[in-house]
């Protein structure tokens, strides 16, 4: 394997897919993932609230702030 292990493979492979996800969002993937450590390290995200983090719903989020804003 690559990675050297099945688990470090997996791993590699859900980061490859959030940063790639991020790009298509078009979210620079280094302050997607700046901001998402952030997040989880400071509590502000609850281990039940991870999919609020996903790249297309920080998208989302982001789209509708703006929104907000313009109006």
């Amino acid at each position: 394997m690559v990675a050297g292990r099945e688990g470090g493979a997996e791993t590699w492979a859900i980061l490859a897919s959030l940063i790639n996800r991020a790009k298509l969002q078009d979210i620079d993937p280094r302050h997607y993932l700046t901001a998402v450590l952030k997040r989880i390290v400071s509590g502000r995200t609850k281990i039940n609230q991870l999919h609020v983090l996903l790249p297309w719903n920080g998208k989302a989020e982001r789209d509708s702030s703006q929104a907000k804003l313009a109006a």
